[in-house]
């Protein structure tokens, strides 16, 4: 029996209704809702394609999901995987970049520390920022997760699997010490000043798993910056300098006399270590590998 023309009508209206709410769900799908670290409700229609970076860690986070394609432009400091980013523009420091520059590029997200000057006048603009400072394992792993679900990439295959990468990796470090580089007293500086990795940081953590022990205590913070005098007193056993411009013929006052330092177990990490052993993101794999070298070398 042939259907009526009021039935077909239904029929169409019926396909009309099922295309319609198979088109919203997508949309729902593709949608994308975080929290950045300032605490920050942001909501996009669609995981962003236009991406400038602010801070190299979340560089290189994004490309470590295989989405450096999506990178438009980066700060000074993001150099890795330098065939990719080498040729991107560069749009100044990342707590102070020329706000025109980002503007000029169109970004549907610009990512960067929450400690960055620029946020408010970017906002102004009605460019979406998204702040994420990763301090701690914890911190990185939560990143990890944040810019996976931003990039709408399924965690299972971003950022769980490179957290797996990043824990392998040091618990690897950490069984090929010998026997008489554990509970070495071990200080470890990011920069001159001099800024310290403390016990709570990220690099403070890995070196607890790889069996040391850090002279500068988590009471007092993550990268506190201490009087000379205090390293002199703690009197480590092996330095770790990852800050690429000091050189270890500079030493601060009264260094001579630190154990470390008579007993020639002073680590120097060269630029490119340097870069990797101090930001916390997928490349903290090869960071434990590269602190492990140096406690085997300076345990002989």
């Amino acid at each position: 029996m042939k259907p009526t023309p009021v039935r077909r009508i239904l029929w169409v209206v019926a396909i009309l209704i099922a295309l319609c709410l198979l088109m919203a769900g997508l949309a729902r799908a593709q949608s994308v809702r975080i929290q950045d670290d300032r605490g920050r409700e942001i909501a996009l229609a669609q995981p962003p394609q236009r991406i400038v970076s602010l801070l190299p860690s979340l560089t290189e986070s994004v490309c470590e999901l295989d989405q450096c394609h999506r990178i438009v432009g980066t700060d000074r400091y993001s150099n890795w995987p330098e065939a990719v980013i080498g040729k991107l523009p560069k749009v100044g420091g990342g707590l102070d970049p020329s706000i025109e520059a980002i503007a000029a590029l169109k970004p549907d997200v610009v990512l960067m520390s929450v400690s960055s000057r620029a946020s408010d006048r970017l906002q102004a603009l009605g460019i979406t920022v998204v702040q994420l400072e990763p301090k701690t394992h914890a911190d990185v792993r939560r990143v990890l997760g944040t810019i996976s679900d931003l990039l709408g990439v399924p965690r299972a295959q971003g950022s769980d699997r490179q957290w797996r990468t990043i824990d392998a990796a040091v618990q690897a470090a950490a069984q090929s010490l010998p026997p008489k580089a554990r509970n070495l007293r071990v200080y470890f500086e990011v920069s001159r000043g001099p800024y310290a990795a403390s016990e709570s940081s990220f690099i403070g953590e890995s070196l607890t798993r790889l069996g040391v022990r850090n002279v500068v205590p988590a009471s007092l913070g993550p990268f506190p910056r201490l009087n000379p005098e205090y390293v002199v007193r703690a009197n480590p056993d092996v330095l770790m300098i990852g800050n690429s411009s000091m050189q270890t013929m500079v030493p601060y006052p009264g260094w001579a006399g630190i154990r470390a330092v008579r007993e020639n177990r002073v680590c120097v990490f060269g630029p490119g270590d340097a870069e990797v052993v101090v930001r916390p993101g997928p490349r903290m794999a090869e960071a434990a590998r590269i602190m492990a070298r140096c406690l085997v070398e300076k345990a002989r």
